[in-house]
């Protein structure tokens, strides 16, 4: 007698095309430190997905990354594994697996199969049920249920709180509260804003295309601050005719208004040398180039790095503009020079957070004290390019203090320069910008402003 054979298990299953992408970008942002909203779209093009299958791949590769903090909490007490103590690749898929069953509607059997199914052809039996065990512990219990177990105690840490609630690292939310001075509910209210899926903003070039011509061609919806700005709902902007023809860009309406805000600012004398000094990738020297060629004016844009001097270049195409490779602080540029500057300084980047999935859980707190430097000395070479009577505009998306009011003080104690009030040039637009603050500088935020978290101060220099 013949033993009879066991049933053959059935192939494995791979991941679906939508969740291979996502969990192609969390791979490329542990391995390569990625920016995953410039892997995720070219995955998405090169693999003809479209459709819903692209929005899901992109609620998944965005949303993981964004609450990597909290899914990585939620990891380790179901583990009880400190995340070093998982191999990486394991780690992102229970990464995918775990937002899927917190954070979106996909059936909790679905989200689970699927990522054992990818954890046995990614290693074996034994770390798919490792995998599946995690998992099936994580789907117990919804996502407040976990916040409130695993979050810093309210009473005893309201920022901790908060800022576990919302995913977000501490030392970020407690910066952001210094900025607001204000109450518990409004740091939430920003902080959720990061999690939001904002809207791409793009900027009609002015005097080439107005922003209601604009919005006729994208159908899209006219902004209500920057009289060049238009809300693109929905698409993929690199396919729209204006943006390849130069007549628009993409770029958010707080940096359209950063921008304006140095062309409206008061000038004692002549008008016609204007200098971004950190130009790269250059769509703020675009705006105002644009606007220089109108006033019979000339921009310089310095940029040192290699690839965004190209962009540089390649965005002020057919603009009345020099683009120069040198480091904004030794430019070899002759001094009091200029009537306007924008320092639009490197930064920490933390304003654009909803932008960027991934840098909340990127950036430290050691990343400012060096950037502060850097800023200052910036700010201290762009005043000394100004002539006497001409105005130096800083900015930076940032709020952090260190990077906003802390060098603009250390400017108006070196330097021979004084605060101008930022509020009326930002206050031109077809809709007045509330809520601007006290002055003289001006802070956007997200969730007041629907804009980057932009930071801008004029200063009017006088030797």
């Amino acid at each position: 007698m013949t033993r009879p054979q066991g049933r053959r298990r059935p192939p494995r299953k791979p991941l679906d095309p939508p969740r291979r992408a996502a969990f192609d970008v969390l791979r490329a942002v542990s391995e390569r430190d990625a920016y995953a909203n410039l892997v995720l779209p070219t995955l998405l093009r090169e693999r003809q997905i479209t459709g819903r299958d692209a929005a899901f791949a992109t609620e998944l590769a965005y949303g993981a990354c964004r609450a990597l903090g909290l899914l990585d909490a939620i990891i380790v007490h179901a583990t009880n594994r400190t995340v070093d103590r998982i191999d990486p690749v394991l780690l992102d898929l229970l990464r995918l697996g775990s937002y899927q069953l917190l954070r979106t509607r996909v059936d909790a059997h679905a989200a689970v199969d699927t990522t054992v199914e990818q954890a046995a052809l990614e290693f074996d039996g034994a770390r798919a049920g490792f995998v599946n065990g995690t998992l099936r512990t994580i789907a117990s219990r919804d996502e407040s249920s976990w916040v409130a177990e695993l979050a810093p105690p309210a009473a005893t840490d309201p920022v901790g709180n908060i800022a576990f609630t919302h995913a977000h690292p501490r030392w970020i939310a407690q910066c952001f509260a210094d900025a607001l001075g204000a109450d518990a509910g409004e740091l939430g209210a920003l902080l959720a804003s990061d999690d939001g899926r904002p809207l791409v903003h793009l900027a009609a070039r002015p005097g080439v295309l107005t922003a209601e011509e604009l919005a006729r061609t994208v159908d899209g919806e006219v902004g209500r601050y920057s009289p060049y700005a238009v809300y693109l709902s929905g698409g993929d902007p690199g396919r729209l005719d204006a943006l390849r023809d130069g007549a628009a860009q993409v770029q958010d309406e707080g940096s359209q208004l950063v921008a304006r805000a140095l062309t409206l600012a008061p000038v004692d004398g002549s008008d016609d040398r204007w200098l971004d000094l950190c130009a790269g990738p250059g769509g703020k020297a675009a705006i105002l180039a644009a606007v220089a060629a109108q006033r019979g004016a000339h921009v310089t844009a310095v940029e040192p790095t290699p690839h965004r001097a190209d962009l540089v270049e390649q965005t002020l195409r057919g603009l009345d503009a020099d683009v120069l490779r040198v480091d904004g602080r030794e430019t070899g540029l002759p001094a009091a020079s200029f009537d306007r500057v924008l320092v639009d300084a490197p930064c920490t980047g933390l304003g654009a957070l909803r932008r960027r999935p991934e840098a909340r859980w990127r950036r430290q707190p050691g990343d400012v004290p060096g950037l502060a430097k850097l800023q200052k000395q910036l700010l201290a070479a762009a005043i000394a390019l100004t002539r006497d009577g001409g105005v130096v505009l800083y900015a930076t998306c940032s709020p952090h203090l260190a990077e906003t009011v802390g060098v603009v003080a250390d400017a108006l104690r070196r330097q021979p320069v004084t605060a101008v009030d930022a509020r009326p040039l930002f206050d031109a637009g077809p809709t007045p910008v509330p809520d601007l603050g006290a002055g003289p500088y001006v802070q956007l935020w997200p969730h007041r402003h629907g804009t980057d978290a932009m930071f801008a101060a004029a200063l009017r220099v006088q030797r």
